[in-house]
């Protein structure tokens, strides 16, 4: 299967458009290509089942059956989306339990994807880079936005010189103005891809800064020009995307940093503590309290 992934990957920019709406589907559904009829593939990559022959045809095979043998041996599950009207109808058929089980379970399908040695190197690897940059930016736009700001606050807690694009005044090209070829940027963004965080990107790489992409594919617009590709899935049953997976990769990324900075990180959590207890700034006994007056 590395063979037309990688020759995909190679060629994806001079594709013409729908055929690289049919290439993404090869590379992030290998399972269904090797399971699904080419009419089915087509229906849901939304494109004409030609195309999907037409590609076939570019990545050297005679046609798409002799393509889709090569991904015979990659199997693995992934959830139908729904929209909304199929969703509504399941959920009167099957019941609530149904629509929730289904979206656990899928969850935990993606969740356990970053348990795969695969996933633990590419993990590792963005650590590697973070750990040794000296300064940390984060950006992620709408959905993605929670995702950038855990990469942000876990950063700042153990010590990290870390900022977050956040764009508040509409100050997002400042914030990226003294990043340099020290400096590393993680961008998260998953399909449909926001603008700015592709834009924020292309200007990190430009002025040699290391790109940590967190998305969804490896022909994302954000993972050609990355160094690391944190990739995850986004796919539940539902009409929604989740970024359950993101933010569990985040997590997992800053356990590796943590480790990498070892008692610089320890020191840095001890005095975050001691600022936040010379706030008062959490309730730490919910009990009743003590106090007799």
């Amino acid at each position: 299967m590395d063979f037309p992934t990688r020759r995909i990957k190679d060629s994806y920019e001079q594709f013409p458009r729908q055929m690289k709406v049919a290439a993404r589907w090869l590379v992030d559904h290998p399972t269904e290509v090797a399971l699904l009829s080419m009419r089915e593939q087509a229906r849901r990559a939304r494109v004409p089942p030609a195309t999907l022959t037409r590609l076939a045809k570019r990545l050297g095979f005679n046609g798409f059956d002799n393509l889709k043998e090569v991904f015979a041996d990659s199997v693995r599950g992934v959830p139908e989306s729904f929209g909304g009207e199929e969703l509504l109808a399941r959920g009167e058929i099957a019941g609530d339990g149904v629509l929730i089980c289904d979206t656990v379970n899928t969850l935990q399908g993606h969740l356990s994807r970053l348990a795969q040695p695969s996933a633990i190197a590419t993990l590792a690897a963005a650590a590697d880079l973070i750990a040794e940059a000296k300064q940390m930016f984060c950006i992620g736009r709408r959905l993605s936005f929670p995702v950038a700001y855990l990469m942000h606050h876990l950063g700042s807690l153990l010590g990290s010189p870390t900022t977050l694009i956040d764009g508040m005044g509409g100050t997002s090209d400042d914030a990226l103005r003294s990043i340099g070829p020290e400096d590393a940027l993680l961008a998260v963004t998953v399909s449909p891809y926001t603008r700015f965080t592709v834009q924020a990107a292309e200007f990190a790489v430009s002025r040699g800064a290391k790109l940590v992409a967190l998305t969804d594919s490896d022909l994302s617009p954000i993972a050609r020009s990355s160094q690391v590709v944190i990739r995850v899935r986004t796919e539940v049953p539902s009409f929604i995307h989740t970024m359950t997976p993101a933010l569990a990769a985040i997590e997992c990324l800053m356990e590796l940093i943590a480790a990498r900075r070892g008692h610089c990180a320890l020191k840095a959590l001890a005095a975050n503590e001691e600022h936040l207890a010379g706030f008062d700034s959490y309730i730490l006994n919910s009990g009743v309290s003590t106090n007799s007056s």
